[in-house]
């Protein structure tokens, strides 16, 4: 069953729990090594550099496309649960950014014409460099979800927010292992949690390195990507 049809009963069950009180979770939770915080800085930095004239490119493709805002910002949760607002070129003509926020799906009416290009190539989240150098996000990790999707599903698959004793990522062990874009059943989410935890449990900078390697195939191949 897909998060909209579960949307209803789930907002009960999420008022109950506190995202923003991780102090169970601030046990577990070991902040990323000097290695990985020089490896995100020595390939972040450089990269926005060489990036910018595209960056700006994209951005007025973006701003003569649809009107709104160029930029995208949602509240995710970070390392510990910590709140943060993460950066994205916007790719739908919505803001959402509340108590329910539907997925993108296949065909989504929502999505822009230049959004529909930024999100199969994953251009829109080049802005997220910007958020891996004020150290609220790293290269790799897990994906950071909406707010109200953490809520949801936080109540409902078990060991879901061991997810946040890591800093979360551009890029994750997750979307290199098929379960990148939508995640319309339970079991895709439940799927995707379980190598979120797994990399959260083994992260190390071989690891990055490899995730890093593969991710240029999984955006070259656009699989899920929409």
């Amino acid at each position: 069953m897909s998060l909209q049809d579960h949307a209803t009963k789930a907002t009960a069950v999420a008022t109950a729990l506190d995202f923003e009180d991780v102090s169970a979770l601030g046990k577990r939770a070991r902040e990323a090594s000097p290695a990985k915080r020089s490896l995100d800085l020595a390939l972040a930095v450089p990269l926005l550099f060489v990036l910018a004239p595209f960056l700006a490119a994209i951005a007025f493709w973006v701003w003569l496309d649809s009107p709104g805002p160029i930029f995208f910002r949602q509240r995710r949760l970070g390392l510990n649960g910590k709140p943060f607002a993460i950066l994205k070129f916007r790719t739908m003509n919505v803001l959402e950014d509340g108590e329910r926020v539907a997925q993108a799906s296949k065909e989504d009416a929502r999505v822009t014409r230049a959004g529909s290009f930024l999100r199969q190539t994953s251009l829109d989240e080049l802005p997220q460099l910007l958020n891996v150098i004020k150290g609220e996000m790293s290269l790799v990790g897990p994906r950071p979800h909406a707010v109200a999707h953490d809520r949801y599903y936080g109540a409902i698959i078990r060991d879901y927010r061991e997810r946040q004793s890591v800093k979360p990522g551009i890029t994750g062990w997750a979307q290199v292992n098929g379960f990148r874009g939508e995640t319309p059943t339970i079991d895709t989410m439940r799927a995707r949690v379980e190598c979120d935890v797994w990399y959260a449990r083994h992260a190390s900078l071989r690891l990055d390195l490899k995730i890093l390697l593969r991710t240029i195939g999984v955006v070259l191949r656009r699989r899920n990507a929409y």
